[in-house]
């Protein structure tokens, strides 16, 4: 009987050990996954850098993209990561929101040069309601919402100089002569 009675305390004891680890390793999830939680509202939307895949044709670009989302933190946290078709070369935003600025919903979206023809705002007086469109090139450039007519437009970058020009390879030697001048 003695045998039964330690046996039954040592197995309550067991039980109880399981019940409090099951419970520590609960509480630490949660302080995780809360933890996480919060530090997801702190994304910095202008440092994605897309990953090192190879490019589907050249000169391919990424845009953040989501259909009617509510808000512009869940279209960019959840947009999908993938390439723009070949016969699109912008990245669209357009942005409806209310008379007091509460935006009801963004869509975002990569866009061929006569999607881009329509930016600008355009208040609509029977809804209350504001859509502002813009426009932009580059790879994932459509962080912001256009609110107005200072950031609704259509925004394009500035032609790159070519490798060809013979500018940069004359400063290096003039630098490197300047710099061994007081040394002779």
């Amino acid at each position: 009987i003695a045998q039964e009675t330690s046996f039954g305390l040592c197995h309550t004891q067991v039980r109880m050990l399981l019940l409090c680890h099951a419970l520590a390793v609960a509480v630490v999830q949660t302080f995780i996954f809360s933890e996480n939680w919060a530090f997801a509202k702190n994304i910095n939307f202008y440092n994605v850098r897309p990953p090192l895949d190879p490019t589907p044709f050249p000169n391919s670009f990424k845009c953040f993209t989501c259909e009617n989302a509510g808000d512009n933190y869940n279209c960019n946290r959840w947009a999908e990561d993938k390439w723009c078709p070949q016969n699109t070369q912008y990245c669209l935003t357009v942005h409806h929101f209310t008379s007091h600025g509460r935006s009801t919903f963004i869509t975002k979206k990569c866009a061929s040069r006569s999607e881009c023809h329509f930016v600008g705002c355009h208040h609509s007086q029977d809804s209350e309601h504001t859509e502002c469109r813009s426009c932009c090139e580059g790879m994932i450039c459509n962080v912001e919402l256009p609110t107005n007519h200072t950031n609704a437009v259509f925004a394009v970058m500035r032609a790159q100089r070519t490798s060809g020009s013979g500018a940069p390879s004359l400063y290096l030697p003039a630098l490197a002569w300047a710099l061994m001048l007081p040394l002779i």
